[in-house]
């Protein structure tokens, strides 16, 4: 290859503004795909070269024509040609030190491929700026495409650039990275670049920096490499060393293998068995010959631009080269140096390949069977399951299948049944499970697995089975607790608490300590629901008491309790657990597992709830806007909540990303819910009665979530004076509090109280009646703690005053809201409480009249309008304030409006006129 880039300026240009955008805090994935020999990997390079030079740190991994055998190949070579800092960095991640040589993999603890998952992600944020390429995607096993999926996702703010390549000519219509593919293109971060064949004008130059040609012989290779640069490459190779052509770029290359001694090509065929890169000690052995006569094959191998130096091994120079190498080889010559690399290899993975490629089964099965084990420890379930179903389909052809593979085809089964569930595949695990013997832990995993596929008919029925026929007591504990779970939101539920007795003393007696938790967890959200809350606090206190060895088990208790403490207006203790749940799922590179987002955005609530919105805001700022799942889409809803109250210029953007997911119901009671107040504070009462009715339409009757949107609904129909519809919605909201979804009245904590008040005197309010007790009611339901639903209600009680004609009172409320407002940064609010402030001619604290002394300005804009009269830019004012530069700018957009001025030094001196800068 030479040292210049021909004829892709416009694909090179696209990459380097990815890897811009990445510098500047916009995280983008590239997708660069083209026929074998393209260039590729040419492109790649100097992309690699460019980000260097930007200060990047690079890591560069390949994949390896070994189906899904070794598992995260690509993520370990990168971490192993990483620079120093970045491998000081890996190692302090448990889960990606043991990627790196002479690292053992540690036992697992559960959610390993989440960890690792969550670990690298946790490495790039770490080392950032990054550039994370990936090779040959064409040949990713399956975890290493889950982590390209995973990445692509996750990254939005970070300064990373993901890049990998395929091969178009090898996505056959059944490839597994085609659907990939498909998916990825359709997110915001993902660009696609597609390499053609070079055009005949830059074949010719790019022909012409080999080296001098005649006219005719360059016309020949422009003609015959039709627009493929690897190929024209060989055949200016060939002409050079006076060989006439052949057709066909395979033909081409085996008749430069064949001008190589007999000794280079022995040594090239071994190369090629062993795939695109191998050690040299290795490939010495396997060639058997003496060392003298292997060093100078070798050299005139290198010398002639077969295979490269790289490291202590070698690689073949081109993909094609190694797979036209090898598919020239005999079967028999294949079949026993395949042989040949079993007898000196150690990795499971590697051995179970060649084994099988030298028809040695029962050195397959042994070796496959210890690759799956391998696998599970690294946290890739998909190859665990893909060995484990490998072994299975030797074993009727092996004699001591058992004594090879180290334990019984039962167990191995049970394994890769596991594994299948655990990298997602539910359905095939279940298939596996049912095929079986129907043991006590086999159906007490089937029942698990239904459970969560949704068929509660048969979870049920399967747990019931396990339960009959365990064998010993922890099989007994586990089965028991798996049926109370089955049971727990069943007609059948009065049944869960005398099991989950019997689950704990049977998990006690046996030392079963993860059925205990499970059994503790169902107990305690059995008998919250009943009202029992302080019985709830102690059970889930006795299940965070010591860890259960299962890590989703553990960060599912911090969940539970944090959110018990918080329905309960428990703040402080809330956010106590809260932050320990999310310390351990940081630590564990669990912060995007399920139970690790729920403990953030719950975080996030305590926050948003307690009045401490700066935090807030900081947390959902990791909120990512540009989903593309539900469960992203869910979690970006939350943001709202913050956004909204603030009039953050994120809504708009954010509400279009999640839009497409409204159709499930806890995305759309939380984002239409708050675009319904988002349109309030807007002026459009008549679009937010139409989000609050599309989101109540399907909602169950009994639902707590009814009460927050029937509110919304009801200040909605008093914006726009007609009481059309609100009997309905107070009496969809009066039967959640009397009925909850079962017909049973469940258990309302004192926000779901409180909502179900501001619901009676929100339909006073359509009505036309301003009830001065009843606001009062709702600021002291609402005082357990919500410091923003307190000042709305208090803005609501100085209007009910005012009607009344206290005025006094009515002023002290009003000011008492307006400081909390301000405090906040609550925009809307605040502007809502200026102008009735204005309508009612109140004077605030310090004796100027709204929209006169002030000039209508919040504490924050007065206190921005400081800053630019100082002269300070929007990026000095955000680093001053610890705001972002664009929410300084919708600051100063404000108070340019509010003084009626348009310009930044007209707006100082109208500070100045009205005494604000003082």
């Amino acid at each position: 290859m030479n040292g210049l880039l021909v004829g892709r300026s416009t694909e090179l240009s696209g990459l380097v503004r990815v890897l811009q955008s990445a510098a500047e805090g916009t995280a983008g994935v590239a997708l660069v795909g083209g026929d074998a020999g393209i260039g590729k990997t040419r492109l790649i390079s100097e992309l690699v070269a460019e980000a260097r030079e930007r200060g990047f740190h690079v890591l560069v991994g390949q994949c390896a024509e070994l189906g899904d055998a070794l598992p995260y190949l690509p993520l370990a070579d990168a971490l192993r040609g990483a620079e120093p800092a970045v491998r000081e960095a890996a190692a302090a991640h448990p889960m990606l030190g043991q990627l790196l040589p002479g690292v053992e993999s540690a036992p697992s603890a559960g959610l390993t491929q989440q960890r690792l998952f969550g670990s690298l992600l946790g490495l790039l944020a770490d080392v950032q700026p990054v550039l994370f390429v990936i090779e040959d995607l064409h040949w990713a096993d399956r975890s290493t495409r889950d982590l390209l999926v995973f990445l692509s996702r996750m990254v939005q703010s970070e300064r990373v650039c993901v890049v990998g390549t395929y091969r178009t000519d090898d996505l056959h219509r059944r490839h597994p990275l085609r659907s990939v593919l498909a998916e990825l293109r359709r997110l915001p971060t993902v660009m696609g670049v597609e390499l053609g064949p070079l055009g005949s004008g830059d074949m010719s130059d790019y022909v012409t920096t080999m080296g001098e040609v005649g006219a005719q012989e360059l016309g020949l290779i422009v003609a015959r490499a039709d627009g493929n640069p690897f190929y024209a490459e060989e055949l200016f190779a060939a002409m050079a060393e006076g060989d006439s052509l052949p057709d066909g770029l395979a033909s081409l290359l085996m008749s430069r293998v064949e001008l190589l001694s007999e000794a280079g090509q022995r040594v090239l065929r071994a190369a090629a068995v062993a795939g695109r890169r191998v050690e040299d000690e290795l490939l010495r052995e396997v060639s058997g010959l003496p060392l003298a006569e292997f060093e100078e094959a070798v050299r005139e191998i290198v010398s002639r631009g077969l295979l490269r130096v790289d490291g202590y091994g070698y690689t073949f120079r081109h993909a094609l080269l190694q797979e036209v190498v090898y598919t020239d080889l005999l079967p028999g010559e294949r079949t026993r140096l395949h042989a040949a690399f079993a007898k000196l290899l150690t990795s499971p993975a590697e051995l179970a390949h060649h084994y099988l490629a030298g028809h040695d089964l029962a050195g397959a099965l042994a070796a496959s069977a210890e690759a799956g084990r391998l696998a599970e420890r690294l946290g890739a379930p998909a190859e665990a399951h893909s060995h484990y179903d490998q072994v299975l389909g030797l074993w009727e052809r092996v004699e001591g299948a058992a004594e090879l593979a180290g334990e019984g085809r039962f167990a191995l089964a049970l394994r890769s049944a596991v594994s299948a569930a655990d990298s997602g595949d539910k359905h095939r695990a279940i298939t596996q499970l049912k095929a079986l013997p129907q043991t006590s832990e086999v159906s007490e995993r089937l029942a698990y697995y239904l459970y969560e596929a949704d068929d509660q008919p048969g979870a049920i029925a399967t747990a019931e089975r396990a339960v009959e026929s365990a064998e010993d007591q922890p099989a007994l504990a586990r089965a028991l607790a798996t049926y109370a779970r089955t049971l727990l939101w069943s007609t059948r539920h009065r049944e869960v608490e005398a099991l989950t007795a019997r689950a704990l003393e049977t998990a006690r007696a046996s030392g079963a300590r993860d059925a205990e938790v499970g059994a503790l967890l169902t107990l305690a959200a059995y008998v919250e629901h009943q009202g029992d809350v302080a019985r709830a606090h102690e059970l889930i206190e006795s299940a965070s008491a010591e860890g259960s060895g299962d890590l989703a088990m553990d960060l599912r208790a911090h969940f539970q309790h944090a959110r018990i403490h918080y329905e309960q207006g428990l703040l402080a203790k809330a956010a106590e657990v809260a932050d320990a749940g999310v310390r351990v799922a940081t630590e564990t590179g669990l912060r995007w597992s399920t139970y690790g987002t729920d403990l953030r955005f719950l975080r996030f609530l305590i926050h948003y709830v307690a009045g401490e919105w700066d935090q807030a805001e900081a947390v959902a700022s990791g909120f990512g806007t540009r989903v593309g799942t539900l469960p992203e889409a869910t979690l970006s809803s939350f943001a709202l909540f913050i956004e909204v109250a603030r009039d953050l210029p994120a809504v708009e953007a954010r509400l279009s990303w999640v839009r497409p997911f409204w159709y499930d119901e806890l995305a759309g009671y939380i984002s239409r819910g708050l675009a319904a107040e988002h349109a309030l504070w807007h002026g459009d009462p008549a679009a937010a009665l139409d989000h609050v009715r599309a989101v109540l339409a399907p909602m169950v009757d009994g639902y707590a979530w009814i009460l927050r949107l029937a509110a919304i609904g009801l200040w909605a129909l008093a914006e726009l004076g007609t009481t059309e519809g609100a009997d309905e919605l107070r009496a969809r909201a009066r039967l959640a509090v009397e009925s909850g979804p079962t017909g049973e009245p469940g258990h309302l904590g004192p926000e779901g109280l409180a909502w179900a008040v501001r619901v009676e005197a929100e339909w006073h309010r359509v009505h036309g009646r301003l009830d001065v007790e009843l606001w009062r009611r709702v600021v002291e339901a609402f005082d357990f703690g919500f410091v923003y639903e307190v000042a709305r209600a208090r803005w609501r009680l100085a209007e009910a005053l005012l009607a009344a004609g206290d005025r006094e009172a009515a002023q002290a409320e009003w000011a008492l809201a307006r400081e909390t407002a301000e405090r906040l940064r609550a925009t809307p609010l605040a502007n809502a409480l200026q102008e009735f402030g204005r309508r009612a001619r109140f004077v605030p604290a310090g004796g100027h009249g709204g929209g006169q002394g002030d000039g209508g300005l919040t504490a924050r804009e007065t206190e921005v309008l400081r800053l630019v009269a100082e002269g300070l830019t929007n990026r000095e004012i955000g680093e001053r304030l610890f705001i972002a530069q664009k929410t300084v700018s919708v600051h100063v957009s404000n108070i340019l409006g509010k003084l009626e001025v348009s310009t930044r030094t007209q707006a100082a001196a109208a500070g100045r006129r009205l005494g604000l800068l003082a």
